[in-house]
């Protein structure tokens, strides 16, 4: 009798191999999705932080790098693009190209001997930039993504100085030299770039535009200039400065349509503030 009570009050045994109940599996996937929820955004801010963080060591790099070609070449930073001024589209402070269809081989660049491997580096975000041999549709495939301060670092278009025939020439085959930047700490020298040349698509464009348009020291305010500094780390670029340091820079509010006809801003093209020229200039 007593057998039989101790028995009755025993707890049921899983019946079979002890396989889950079909209840238990639904709670535990439940469970793992919850946590999936949960630990996604962090992971993925995660991610995000570490490719801000590689980005800003590139951008540091070319500074560096630009630094070094100074250092050997009378003080006088790399040229932005030294042709530019006859439109002929080959030489370029990220590489050289023999033809327009092709894109621009960093290896014989100007900034190659400054370079680990001597080349541009990509940034970490893989933007889906356009790449074609049309050069109407991808006129600065190789640079990597990141912009040059060329209207007051890469080329002399900011100087008064400049007069005669061959002052537009002159403008863009000289450049500024390092001790004519008056605060290096606040003058950008590269940053995140593109250009959007229709409402849907991104394509490389080397240079980081300022606000304004400059020539001949004047500083033309009627009209603002295409956006090129892509804020493509959320709502922030990267920017490298002058004096080799990098930091982030928030998109500011503004709405820009571009030389293309876009509103760049849905493309996370424009400027931070303040929205003119002082970052870029030299004073």
């Amino acid at each position: 009798m007593d057998l039989c009570k101790q028995n009755a009050n025993r707890t049921p045994r899983r019946i079979g191999n002890g396989a889950f109940t079909l209840v238990e599996l639904l709670v535990v996937i439940s469970t793992i999705a919850l946590l999936l929820a949960l630990l996604m955004p962090a992971l993925a801010m995660a991610r995000s932080q570490a490719h801000g963080l590689v980005c800003r060591s590139d951008l540091r790099q070319l500074v560096l790098a630009n630094i070094g070609y100074a250092t050997e070449n009378d003080g006088f930073y790399v040229p932005a693009a030294s042709d530019m001024w006859d439109n002929a589209g080959r030489r370029r402070w990220h590489g050289v190209r023999d033809r327009l269809s092709e894109p621009f081989d960093a290896s014989k660049g100007p900034l190659a001997g400054y370079l680990a491997d001597g080349r541009i580096k990509e940034c970490p975000v893989h933007v889906d930039f356009v790449k074609s041999t049309d050069w109407s549709t991808s006129f600065e495939q190789g640079c990597g993504g990141y912009g040059y301060n060329m209207a007051y670092l890469g080329s002399r278009l900011w100087d008064a100085g400049l007069n005669g025939e061959q002052a537009f020439q002159q403008a863009y085959a000289r450049t500024t030299r390092a001790s004519e930047v008056a605060n290096p700490t606040a003058t950008l020298m590269f940053a995140d770039s593109a250009m959007a040349n229709n409402g849907t698509s991104l394509i490389e464009y080397s240079f980081a535009e300022p606000p304004f348009a400059v020539l001949n020291g004047q500083v033309m305010t009627e009209y603002r200039m295409s956006p090129s500094i892509h804020f493509r780390h959320g709502d922030v670029a990267n920017v490298g400065w002058t004096d080799g340091h990098a930091g982030s820079q928030s998109m500011a509010q503004l709405d820009v349509t571009n030389a293309y006809g876009v509103d760049t801003s849905t493309l996370r093209l424009g400027w931070f503030e303040p929205v003119d020229n002082t970052p870029f200039d030299l004073r």
